[in-house]
């Protein structure tokens, strides 16, 4: 055993009704270190980390912290050790400001058990300042944007003066510039000891930042990697169980030169929020939309479908003027739409598979004409079946699902209202490369039908490999247009760079 290790989990188990979801499985942490932890949607990396944090009780195996064995019974106890985490979905107060938010729980305090508010906002602007993040922490929360209020998270974890340090999917909120700013703190907290444990589905990152790899599959332990020592291909085979060339075997959709133009949009535009963006949409073609976060991005296709009203501009649909004041002006034109935020916007976590599914559907017939218990259930094992959603039944809650899963739920609701024109905002974020996969191959699934898809990714690479059409947006506003068949991430960093208003190969 290493002199330096803090952590070492040997031999954990933990069974759920009718699933092993860990199955001997072992995990150990060093002093100093970045040790990613990486697999597929469902292969146990957050089991594991609940258990470590308490959340859950292991069947089998053992846990020592420092040299002693420890059995944490809740999150709370976990954090009182010294281990911290912080989540994908940002589980902060958004009512609460950016300072209270940090030390919520743990104010200083004055005399006479007041709390001293100027410490607390001194103290929040200092710690920000380590990640060159200099905003007015006497905000609520939720004036921010995503990306803020991760990184908001991470410097509450920090503060706490953790020996570990879990980060489940710390990144996925962030542009370039945020995660470049999270990997000199996770750098610096590395040097001065912190071990950390980062789970990710961004191999580039986990290449980029970790000493070790551990990799797990449907609940087993595959192996462990130092980072140096193992190509990203291979890690892939042994997350997936397949090859790469298998994985993205994709073929971008075929647009005929005289296909029926399915979407228009002129000069569309929020003033000081989407200024004047134009394009237009065939019939099963599928238009990718790029650019750095906060650059138009989702703006502009919750403007398409009528989530925010649009102030200017017009939005023909098969040649006609329509007016989009309201998603419901949207569904009723065959369009369907699923936000980036799938946990805050997309799925209702209480609700079944079934019922999540059914909803759009149901909200179409309307209260007058409730679906019955036998037509939301055929709906929902259709779209189980034809989805590979994995669960044991529909009745199970959608917030247990993984993420793949979860968007897949999504997905099903809105193929199930049989969509002429879909928008998917950034439906593989968070997700691992083999779900990835999967929701790609139902997109061109869908364009062969006929569905027309405009796709936003953060992800440069799949919006190449997937779009007919690159838009790419700058500052607010349509910045260029590429070919997505010939152009390269170069050449959309490039039109992110320059801010070039020409049009190449539209």
């Amino acid at each position: 055993m290493p002199d330096n290790q803090i952590l070492a989990m040997k031999g954990i188990e933990i069974q759920f009704p009718g699933v092993k979801a860990l199955d001997k499985v072992d995990f150990d942490l060093r002093a100093g270190e970045v040790h990613a932890l990486l697999g597929e949607n469902g292969a146990g990396k957050s089991t594991l980390i609940k258990c470590l944090t308490g959340v859950h009780h292991m069947d089998a195996g053992n846990i020592r912290y420092d040299g002693k064995e420890i059995t944490p019974t809740s999150p709370q106890a976990a954090i009182a050790m010294g281990i911290s985490t912080v989540f994908q979905e940002i589980n902060l107060c958004q009512n609460l400001t950016v300072a209270e938010n940090i030390f919520v729980g743990r104010q200083p305090m004055k005399r006479l058990n007041a709390i001293n508010w100027k410490s607390i906002n001194e103290r929040a602007e200092a710690l920000l300042s380590r990640f060159n993040i200099h905003i007015d922490v006497t905000r609520p929360l939720d004036y921010y944007a995503t990306g803020i209020q991760q990184m908001v998270s991470i410097a509450r974890a920090v503060d706490i003066k953790a020996k570990i340090l879990i980060l489940d999917e710390p990144t996925s909120s962030l542009d370039e510039n945020e995660v470049e700013r999270l990997f000199d703190v996770v750098m610096d907290l590395k040097a001065h000891g912190m071990g950390i444990i980062f789970i990710t589905h961004f191999l580039d990152q986990a290449f980029k930042i970790s000493d070790r790899l551990t990799v797990l599959r449907n609940g087993h332990l595959v192996g462990n990697y130092e980072a140096q020592s193992i190509s990203k291909i291979e890690l892939v085979r042994q997350m997936i169980g397949k090859n790469m060339e298998e994985i993205f075997a994709l073929k971008r959709p075929t647009v005929a030169p005289d296909a029926e133009m399915m979407l228009e949009v002129d000069s569309l535009g929020i003033t000081g929020k989407v200024e004047d963006v134009s394009f237009d949409l065939k019939k099963g073609e599928l238009i990718g939309f790029a650019g750095l976060l906060g650059s138009g991005r989702t703006e502009t296709a919750e403007m398409v479908f009528g989530v925010t009203r649009a102030e200017h501009g017009t939005i023909r649909i098969k040649g006609k003027t329509v007016r989009i004041h309201s998603p419901i002006d949207a569904i009723g034109h065959r369009m369907a739409f699923c936000p980036e935020d799938r946990k805050r916007d997309g799925i209702i976590g209480d609700l079944s598979i079934r019922e999540n599914i059914a909803l759009v559907v149901q909200s179409q017939r309307g209260a007058l004409r409730p679906m019955s218990s036998r037509e939301s259930q055929e709906l929902a094992d259709r779209f189980i079946r034809m989805l590979d959603i994995a669960t044991p039944n529909a009745d199970k809650k959608v917030s247990e699902l993984s993420g793949g899963n979860q968007q897949k739920v999504i997905l099903a609701r809105w193929m199930a209202t049989q969509p002429e024109l879909l928008i998917l905002d950034e439906p593989t974020r968070g997700i691992d490369v083999g779900a990835k996969a999967e929701i790609q191959r139902l997109m061109l699934k869908m364009c062969a039908e006929g569905v027309s898809v405009i796709f936003i990714s953060s992800e440069l690479d799949e919006i190449l490999r997937c779009s007919n059409r690159v838009l790419v947006m700058r500052d607010r506003c349509k910045a260029g247009e590429l070919p997505g068949g010939t152009s390269r991430q170069e050449d959309i960093l490039q039109v992110i760079a320059e801010g070039s208003k020409a049009e190449e190969g539209a």
